[in-house]
């Protein structure tokens, strides 16, 4: 699949920070039994990488890693199994690197500048991030008039109140949310019903 796709899949992918790996399969189920089957399993926990396996072997799932600060993560994440990959921003060698692998690659921008550093490097899919400290959708309605083909996927300080405020925006292809999943041990009913009303959501 390429990131366009995985992005247009369903309108919202869960940002989730799992500490036990028991509960990766449960959550995953889930969530694709919800409607969502685009995961994003960060890697901010030191069993991220075993999440991401054990999610990847749930039927249904697209299971991808965030939290992708260099080339080390980027053969970690893929040695995992992970079939997409999600960075907080773009860096020159994370970049070459991710687009020599193939796999397909969210980078995250703040700003103009990171915009045309992406779009040197031939990139026009792109998580804005931290979305609610970057300045909002007026700061992402501003930063893409000048890039027209630049789809996005915002992520930091969305809720579902705001989602579907975001996803009304042209250029927005889906959200990153992490209300959908909680920490710690998972209430896998509240998950679904959450799942569920996120995949309703549209722009």
């Amino acid at each position: 699949m390429t990131i366009d796709a995985i992005m247009r899949t369903a309108p919202v992918i869960p940002v989730l920070v799992i500490d036990e790996i028991a509960h990766a399969a449960p959550i995953a189920e889930a969530l694709v039994a919800g409607g969502l089957c685009v995961l994003e399993v960060t890697l901010r926990t030191p069993v991220a990488l075993d999440v991401i396996a054990a999610m990847s072997k749930v039927a249904g799932a697209i299971v991808g890693a965030g939290t992708i600060l260099n080339t080390a993560d980027l053969d970690a994440a893929m040695n995992a199994g992970a079939q997409f990959i999600v960075s907080p921003g773009l860096t020159e060698p994370l970049g070459r690197a991710a687009i020599a692998s193939g796999i397909p690659f969210l980078p995250g921008i703040a700003n103009a500048g990171d915009l045309m550093r992406g779009f040197d490097m031939g990139l026009d899919r792109f998580k804005f991030f931290p979305a609610a400290a970057a300045g909002g959708l007026p700061a992402l309605k501003a930063l893409a008039a000048p890039f027209g083909k630049a789809r996005f996927c915002p992520t930091g300080g969305i809720s579902e109140a705001t989602a579907l405020e975001w996803l009304a925006e042209e250029s927005v292809l889906c959200v990153g949310g992490s209300w959908v999943v909680q920490k710690g041990a998972p209430d896998l009913a509240l998950i679904r019903q959450r799942a569920a009303t996120a995949a309703a959501l549209s722009g």
